[in-house]
């Protein structure tokens, strides 16, 4: 299943409204770096936490550089959730200049 995919610079103004995003990367992948308001919920976790995904509205699903969260993405989709991948993962919201916060992983 082919899910749509954005880059940082059109995720960026979402993020800013408030768009859900979930890092799906590993915690002390996200302790180190992550866009801010990110939820995290490690890829082999996915299936079991769906329930904490927003039931309405696009999801946005990130990792380091996009394969993780094309996986993530393609399970959520099939389970009927509205997701989109984020190209380049958190390398490239890194890389674009955008801020992140560190830690909350715990």
């Amino acid at each position: 299943m082919t899910i749509p995919e954005i880059d940082v610079t059109e995720l960026e103004p979402l993020h800013r409204a408030g768009a859900a995003i979930v890092d799906v990367r590993q915690p002390d992948e996200f302790d180190e770096a992550h866009v801010p308001g990110a939820v995290l919920i490690p890829l082999g976790e996915v299936p079991d936490r769906t329930a904490e995904l927003p039931a309405e509205g696009t999801i946005y699903l990130i990792c380091k550089s996009g394969a993780r969260s094309q996986r993530a993405g393609d399970f959520l989709a099939a389970q009927g959730y509205d997701v989109v991948n984020v190209a380049g993962g958190t390398m490239a919201w890194i890389d674009a200049g955008f801020g992140v916060d560190t830690g909350g992983a715990g």
